[in-house]
């Protein structure tokens, strides 16, 4: 991993050491497509007579040290610059040339081929900051900034504050900076910053188009910016009205919740390509992937994620921003508040009601699957150096964590959560806070000790399993009721839930919740729910009604029959994900047949209507079919799930939601014999669906669908991407022919992703993709040796994010790893990797480890189900 990393202790001891620090940081954009120059001076105050800063450049040309120069080679090592001799108060001057990133890290450069424009963006967070100017790059060492940024004449440079000064300059931009050829030069001159950390600095540059507008906001009037490459402005330009409201819903409800004005002097947004992440939280600079701007139809749930993406970014301008973490082990203060409050706005601000169903599918559904990898790790992770944290931006830091906090909502009550948070932020306003600095707030506002409590659902790993376990008289009547609590296996954690369970009952073809009871289980295999003894026994019982705690569920066998027959029937959103997110959970544990499962979630897709549930039954519905049913029945099953896609699609209303899902999966699978007639029917437009459009991105999708089942050919592909040369269509032809399920096609893309090193980040995220994208086990054993002979040199020589994309990651379903060869010889392989490497960096085995913990659980799934026979 290219740049030294940085220890928990060496930033202790650095944070100790440096005080009072400010920046004046000068960046020169205009020196050509390679290269920009860096210029940083920085004041602090030491006790101590040496430390260092971070630095990660082409070319330190000068160190400057209270006005003495310092020898550039003895000072650089990699990734730092090591000062001696330090007085009380000192002032450093580095100067340095810089390379521009392709990685997504750093700051970014990126060719739009649609018009040859250019687009700077910067992404700092981990530790990125130190590849545009040296600083100390570590959280808890927070400072103020100036920023004078030189760029060409025609782009627009945004940063942390608002421009205080621009400036036409006396000289012009070097060949190659711009796509207008050279140009004049302007300096942009950027008002003073709060006391900030490094990471949350940004810097945009480029001829980005803008939407502004002024908002009422904690009665201050605030400006509001959204931006986006021309050549997609007329896309956003028909959603900028509703971003803009949505984002100004969400400032009131946050300020309302907290008691806390937002901070900042104004809020823009820019929407950028070739984007690692789904946003960042900038402070009032926010930057968002730009396949969020909408070019194409897309389905709801889709619609629903850019807008709690919105929100999200939003909530880490108090929760990350003006208190941030002191180090990264407390990530989760940031990610955690910001997904649960971006959730509960949504939900309670905005048009998006069923948010919680949402979350249940998506974010929380994410997060149990994390929980039982091996890498799993309490919420408060621990968190050694640089390559732990960029791992923990996972499942955990973000859903399992937001999933505790709404238990804990539940166990204080929402007034004293809020009334607490209000105190934290404003007792640790532009500063670092820890977790106990949260929890003494907690314990101030509600009266309960939560030391234990944050010791058993933040300081430990696993997610527990509950159960019913009840007796009934003759009439029906409840004679005891229990709620049984397993822990994870091999860790022995009981916890404390507080829970709703509901009763349901069928009226009319409906099922419906008839009263629920509150309860809270203790920390002990079984609690009794003396409230309920005494009723009569419902249809169904949903324990964990509402989604209140964070556990597995198992159903008592009359619940489990009568949802099985009636999963569809259920009126509630929120209880049909939590439900059939339960069946999910025993099909891919083993304990319920996955040829059931498929049959249960077929009935449930006849008549869902919240867009994310139906997304992710679609989604886990193939997984089943695809891995999990026995091998003997697994083409007829594939062969019949594709013919029902294609016939719920013909029949579904015109231009709907699930009309638009339903061609996706069709699309995904191609399993269908008469498949190939009816995707170049629809490409042609030889074949219609009532409502159903076939524009740019559905097109390519029906391209790639051809790909992957062999009936297009390289020239086909080209002929298609000529039509519109596009970054996103660029992106879409390597996928298409990278998913060619021909032993040529896996050879390409194999070369590309290991060594086509001008390909963008998205680039090779869609090369990867393709190669990963076949079923036949016959095109991926030639690379099962070959991956684990390259896992080495891909970490060592990659950035995080490159390695992560090739190796495999917490966040994609695809990688190199040769997930669909015969799996024994897979993990056999990985194995003896693991053996022969045990000194390899906790992060690289951790991507490693969970690889093989996938193939293990689809063996162990497969052979649970061929028993079945």
């Amino acid at each position: 991993m290219p740049g030294m990393t940085l220890t928990r202790v060496e930033a202790a001891a650095r944070s100790e050491a440096i005080k009072n620090v400010s920046y004046d940081v000068y960046v020169d954009i205009t020196r050509g497509e390679e290269f920009f120059f860096s210029q940083s001076t920085i004041k602090f105050d030491a006790t101590k007579p040496s430390t260092f800063l971070d630095l990660i450049s082409k070319k330190v040309t000068s160190i400057e040290l209270n006005g003495e120069a310092i020898d550039v080679e003895s000072a650089v090592e990699e990734g730092r610059i090591n000062l001696t001799g330090l007085s009380d108060h000192n002032v450093v001057t580095v100067k340095a040339f810089c390379p521009y990133s392709h990685t997504g890290e750093g700051l970014h450069r990126s060719v739009d081929p649609t018009d040859s424009k250019v687009y700077l963006y910067s992404q700092f967070e981990v530790m990125d900051c130190r590849r545009v100017y040296a600083c100390f790059d570590q959280p808890d060492i927070k400072a103020t900034f100036n920023f004078v940024v030189d760029a060409p004449t025609s782009w627009t440079v945004l940063s942390t504050t608002k421009p205080a000064n621009r400036v036409t300059l006396d000289r012009n931009t070097e060949k190659g900076t711009s796509s207008e050829g050279v140009e004049s030069i302007d300096r942009w001159t950027f008002e003073t910053t709060p006391v900030m950390s490094t990471y949350l600095t940004s810097l945009i540059a480029g001829p980005y188009a803008s939407w502004k507008v002024t908002r009422l906001i904690d009665g201050k009037h605030l400006d509001l910016g959204l931006y986006c490459r021309q050549s997609i402005k007329e896309s956003l330009d028909k959603d900028a009205s509703y971003i803009f409201d949505e984002t100004e819903k969400g400032f009131h409800f946050y300020s309302q919740c907290w008691g806390v004005s937002y901070p900042y002097s104004k809020y823009d947004q820019i929407f950028v390509p070739e984007y690692n992440a789904g946003a960042m939280e900038n402070i009032a600079n926010v930057t968002i992937r730009d396949s969020y701007v909408f070019q194409s139809k897309v389905s709801q749930a889709l619609e629903d994620r850019r807008i709690t993406s919105i929100l999200h970014e939003l909530a880490h301008m108090w929760f990350g921003d003006l208190v941030t973490m002191k180090w990264w082990n407390d990530l989760w203060l940031n990610e955690s508040f910001a997904e649960f409050m971006s959730t509960l706005c949504a939900a309670e601000a905005t048009e998006w009601k069923d948010e919680w169903a949402t979350f249940a599918c998506g974010e929380k559904n994410w997060g149990q699957e994390q929980d039982q990898l091996p890498t799993t790790h309490p919420i408060v992770a621990d968190i050694n150096d640089i390559s732990d944290t960029e791992v923990n931006f996972d499942g955990i830091t973000y859903a399992k964590g937001a999933a505790v906090l709404k238990q804990l909502v539940a166990y204080v009550g929402r007034e004293n959560f809020f009334r607490a948070i209000n105190a934290y932020l404003l007792a640790h306003a532009y500063s670092n806070a820890t977790l106990s600095d949260l929890l003494s707030e907690l314990n101030a506002s509600s009266g309960r000790d939560l030391d234990s409590w944050a010791k058993l659902w933040l300081e430990t790993s696993g997610i527990n399993t509950l159960t019913t376990k009840m007796e009934t008289n003759e009439d029906g009547i409840i004679t005891s009721f229990k709620i049984a609590q397993k822990p994870s296996e091999g860790n022995g954690v009981l916890r404390p839930h507080r829970i709703e369970v509901g009763f349901y009952n069928l009226d009319m073809n409906t099922v419906k919740r008839e009263c629920m009871f509150d309860a809270e289980v203790k920390p002990e295999a079984e609690t009794e729910i003396f409230e309920i003894e005494g009723q009569k026994r419902p249809d169904f019982i949903l324990i964990n009604d509402e989604d209140l705690t964070y556990a597995k569920l198992r159903f008592d066998p009359k619940s489990l029959a009568f949802l099985e027959e009636h999963i569809a029937d259920f009126e509630d959103p929120l209880a049909r994900a939590i439900t059939c997110l339960a069946l999910w959970d025993m099909t891919r544990d083993g304990e319920y047949p996955a040829e059931k499962f498929v049959e249960v979630i077929f009935s449930q897709l006849e008549t869902e209507t919240q867009s994310t549930v139906f997304r992710t039954m679609l989604k886990n519905l193939l997984i089943a079919v695809q891995e999990y049913v026995p091998s003997d029945k697994r083409a007829k099953m594939l062969e019949d799930a594709d013919k029902r896609f294609w016939k719920m699609a013909s029949s579904a209303e015109p231009g709907s939601d699930r009309q638009f899902q339903l061609v996706d999966a069709y699309l995904s699978l191609g399993t269908d014999p008469a498949f190939e007639s009816n995707a170049r029917g629809l490409l042609s437009g030889s074949i219609t669906l009532p409502g159903f459009e076939v524009d740019n991105n559905m097109r390519w999708s029906i391209v790639i669908a051809l790909a992957h089942v062999g009936a297009v050919d390289q020239n086909e592909i080209n002929e298609q991407l000529s039509m519109d040369e596009s970054i996103q269509n660029k992106e879409f032809a390597y996928k298409a022919r990278a998913i060619q399920p021909t032993k040529e096609a896996k050879a390409w893309a194999w070369d590309q992703a290991i060594n086509n090193l001008s390909l963008t980040n998205s680039q090779l995220g869609c090369v990867v993709t393709g190669f990963a994208g076949n079923e036949d086990p016959a095109l991926y054993e030639p690379y099962v040796d070959l991956y684990f002979e390259n896992i080495n040199s891909i970490w060592s020589k990659r950035t995080f994010h490159m390695a992560e994309t090739l190796l495999g990651s917490c966040v994609s379903y695809y990688s190199l790893y040769p997930y669909n060869a015969p799996s024994a010889q897979v993990v056999a392989a990985g194995e003896k990797w693991l053996t022969d490497n045990p000194d390899a960096p906790k992060a690289l085995k951790g991507i490693i480890e969970d690889n093989l913990a996938k193939s293990k659980r689809r063996m162990a799934v497969e052979e649970y189900n061929n028993s079945l026979k």
